[in-house]
């Protein structure tokens, strides 16, 4: 089963950050966040790899209805939305809220789910559309 929702688009790693951050904000996420990996494993492990960035998007009015239905579905909390190079293109990929359903098998996450795949899949349509 899928789990993400991925675009590739062409332009610099920073520039896509930038775009993915702005088109999260527009669809009401702040980044509640941010890990960069190759920062993360270069200086822990003196491993090298490519730009890897992991930010943690929010919607405070979908967490809350996600949380009043169980609120253990902290532990998928937040939406993830991973920015990584990949030769010369970037890769934006975000989780799939339906997860949260599947996962946990609330009903009533649902309609959480797809207002937040809503909302991810218009940041990713706005980024992809930019092409940074």
């Amino acid at each position: 089963m899928p789990y993400d929702r991925t675009i590739k688009v062409a332009g610099t790693f920073d520039e896509t950050v930038e775009a993915v951050r702005r088109a999260l904000a527009d669809q009401g996420f702040g980044i509640l966040t941010e890990i960069d990996v190759r920062a993360t494993l270069k200086a822990k492990l003196g491993h090298d790899m490519e730009p890897y960035l992991i930010l943690g998007a929010c919607n405070p009015p979908l967490a809350r209805q996600a949380l009043d239905a169980d609120r253990s579905i902290g532990l998928l909390l937040p939406c993830n939305v991973v920015v990584r190079a990949d030769g010369d293109q970037v890769i934006v990929q975000a989780i799939d809220p339906a997860t949260m359903v599947t996962l946990t098998g609330v009903d009533a996450m649902a309609p959480v789910a797809d207002d937040a795949a809503r909302r991810l899949d218009a940041a990713l349509a706005t980024v992809a559309e930019t092409g940074t």
